[in-house]
């Protein structure tokens, strides 16, 4: 019966040849879709592994610093550090915004992270040229995806830095390359009002005839000063001592210090439930979409080329041929077309992954299941021509 399959594949390869082309554009698009998925899990698993960091502290009641805004005094870490358990505790920045390079610019997040080596939270951990961040301004570390290269100058707000290193896979949630520059420049860049606005909200303010009161004579200038300097972080991170308990320590940040704490767990479960829970949706109604397409441009190619043997199948039912080797015969063509098909798709998704945009990630489990899928495809996509073969009756070959 294979031998059969295959002496009529041989008759019509050309039908086959371009059909499993087709069919392959077709499921690779399917696999890149599932790949898109696998590189958003991976994006924010890379995420939480750069960060260094063991706990997130931010502001009471938020899912920040990446699933919501999150604003937190800077000197909040000398408390922290104090705690039991507590080895290392940094602030942090993070900004999404267009960074320039000459006439160009890239949409990048910028992270603010305090200047020092690689055992700092919140510094890249996967540097592969240059250095870390040492000065206090105008320096920064670019992941490779960025385009940017050591020594070019890009522009941030009103500032010019300096590439002084370059790192890999350093991405933010939703995929944008980071660009860490030194905490006081995020903070600038962030929070710190431009000049009109500084001289409006002046104006405003002396304006206010309850801050002009004779017996306060220090509070007009100690609002002014304020509304000039915003000493503010999105999170602070923390690393806890080894053998610590994390849950423990988190513990006692929210009791002692009333703030949120996200643990390793639960900032994995937020990134994925909150940020990523919508895109998976998504690309599931699409999986399944091409899933239902696949097994219809199958079946109708299945049932079509027998519709044209015809004929022949009625000739093989007057010689005695059994419909099981009847039905075989169709199967393993559905079958073969399926694995042409897949191995088509295979190379195609390899091939255009890097091209894309978002990260894809392409695992073989992914491969190997989505190779069962078709084939399971391919057997309920027979069926349909199955049973119009066997339909057929032996008559028809003498009647021709």
């Amino acid at each position: 019966m294979i031998s059969l399959a295959g002496r009529d594949i041989l008759h019509a390869w050309g039908k086959f040849v371009f059909t499993g082309l087709g069919l392959g554009l077709l499921i690779g698009v399917t696999l890149s879709m599932a790949g898109i998925y696998r590189g958003m899990v991976d994006d924010a698993e890379i995420l939480l592994d750069n960060s260094g960091a063991d706990l997130w502290v931010v502001q009471r009641d938020t899912l920040g610093p990446y699933a919501e805004s999150s604003s937190l005094q800077d000197d909040l870490y000398r408390g922290i550090l104090t705690l039991p358990g507590v080895v290392r505790a940094a602030n942090v920045t993070y900004l999404t915004m267009q960074v320039g390079q000459g006439d160009r610019e890239r949409r990048a997040m910028v992270v603010g992270v305090v200047p020092g080596g690689p055992g700092e939270p919140g510094q890249p951990r996967f540097l592969v040229a240059g250095r870390h961040l040492t000065q206090g301004h105008y320096e920064a570390v670019a992941d490779l995806a960025t385009g940017f290269r050591l020594g070019e100058q890009i522009r941030i707000r009103r500032n010019l830095y300096r590439i002084v290193g370059l790192t890999r896979r350093a991405v933010s949630s939703g995929g944008d390359p980071m660009v860490f520059i030194p905490l006081k420049d995020a903070q600038e860049a962030q929070f710190l009002k431009d000049n009109d606005a500084i001289i409006h909200q002046r104006q405003r303010t002396l304006a206010n005839p309850a801050l002009n009161r004779p017996g306060q004579p220090g509070l007009l200038e100690a609002v002014l000063a304020s509304q000039t300097v915003n000493s503010s972080v999105n999170a602070i991170l923390v690393r806890v001592a080894p053998g610590a308990d994390p849950d423990a320590v988190a513990g006692e940040i929210r009791r002692w210090k009333r703030l949120t704490v996200h643990t390793r767990a639960e900032m994995n479960e937020i990134l994925q439930a909150k940020l990523i829970a919508t895109s998976a949706r998504q690309i599931f109604m699409f999986l399944v979409i091409l899933s239902v397409v696949s097994a219809a441009i199958v079946a109708f190619i299945i049932y079509t080329l027998t519709l044209g043997k015809i004929r022949e199948i009625a000739v093989l039912k007057l010689i005695g041929t059994r419909n099981r080797t009847i039905a075989a015969t169709i199967l393993w063509q559905a079958l073969g077309l399926g694995a042409i098909g897949f191995m088509v798709g295979k190379i195609a998704a390899s091939l255009w992954a890097p091209i894309f945009p978002k990260y894809v990630l392409l695992l073989p489990g992914d491969a190997a299941r989505g190779f069962g899928i078709v084939m399971i495809i391919c057997v309920l996509a027979s069926l349909i021509a199955i049973r119009a073969a066997l339909r057929v009756d032996p008559a028809e070959a003498i009647g021709g």
